[in-house]
C-alpha cells in the first residue's frame, strides 16, 4: 500500500496533480482543498494516498491533510458513494464545513454540491452524523471564517483541544475568535492554540 507520495510538482491542476519521485511520475486526483493548498511547479510536496482498484482502472487518490483523507475514507463506506464523488464532495466544502452540516443534518447545504441530491444527502447524514458528533456538534455561522478557507480544518483541530482540555465551548470559540485577529499569516494548529490559550 502506499501510504503517501513525497515528490516535485511538475504539472497541477484543479483535479489533479503529477508528482516526480526520482524520474518516476505519478499522476493523482485531489479535491479543490488539496489544489488550493500545492506549492509553486518544481517545488516538493508531500501527499498522503489512497490507491483505488477496480477491475477496469486503477487510480491514486492525492490528500494535503489526515482529515481529507479521514473525510474520504469515510465516505466510500457508503454505499453508492464512490472515489470521484467523494473528492467532488471534498471540493464543495472543508471537513470542518462538511462535518459541521453533517451533524447540523442540513440536507439543503449538502444538495449544494453538485451530484448530490436530497435522497444522498440524507443518507450521508444518517450514516455519518453519530460519527461527528461531540466536538464536532455544529459550529456557529461565521466560524470558518475566522480564519481563511485553507486552515478552517487547522482551527477545528485547535477547537477538539480545547474542548479536550474542560474549556466550556462558548469559551473555547471565543478564545478561537480573539486568536483569529492576531495571527495574520500564522496559522498552524500550535500557533491557533498557544494564541487562544493567552486568551482564556
Amino acid at each position: 500500500m502506499i501510504t503517501y507520495l513525497d515528490g516535485i510538482v511538475t504539472h497541477k491542476e484543479p483535479t489533479r496533480v503529477w508528482l516526480d519521485l526520482n524520474g518516476v511520475g505519478y499522476e493523482l486526483l485531489i479535491p479543490l482543498s488539496t489544489y488550493e493548498r500545492l506549492p509553486r511547479l518544481k517545488e516538493r510536496v508531500k501527499l498522503l494516498t489512497h490507491f483505488h482498484v477496480r477491475e477496469d482502472a486503477q487510480t491514486l487518490y492525492g490528500f494535503y491533510s489526515s482529515d481529507e483523507k479521514e473525510l474520504f475514507l469515510k465516505l466510500i463506506a457508503i454505499s453508492g458513494i464512490g472515489p470521484k464523488m467523494a473528492i467532488t464532495i471534498l471540493s464543495g466544502a472543508s471537513p470542518a464545513q462538511f462535518k459541521s452540516r453533517i451533524v447540523a443534518g442540513d440536507v439543503k447545504a449538502l444538495t449544494l454540491i453538485p451530484g448530490i441530491g436530497q435522497k444522498t444527502a440524507q443518507r450521508i447524514i444518517v450514516e455519518l452524523r453519530e460519527k461527528f458528533s461531540g466536538a464536532d456538534e455544529p459550529l456557529p455561522d461565521g466560524f470558518d471564517a475566522l480564519f481563511s478557507g485553507s486552515i478552517s480544518d487547522e482551527a477545528l483541530k485547535a477547537l477538539k483541544a480545547l474542548l479536550s482540555l474542560g474549556y466550556r465551548r462558548a469559551e473555547a470559540l471565543n478564545a478561537l475568535k480573539k486568536a483569529s485577529q492576531e495571527l495574520g499569516t500564522d496559522t498552524s494548529v500550535e500557533a491557533i492554540l498557544k494564541s487562544a490559550l493567552n486568551n482564556m
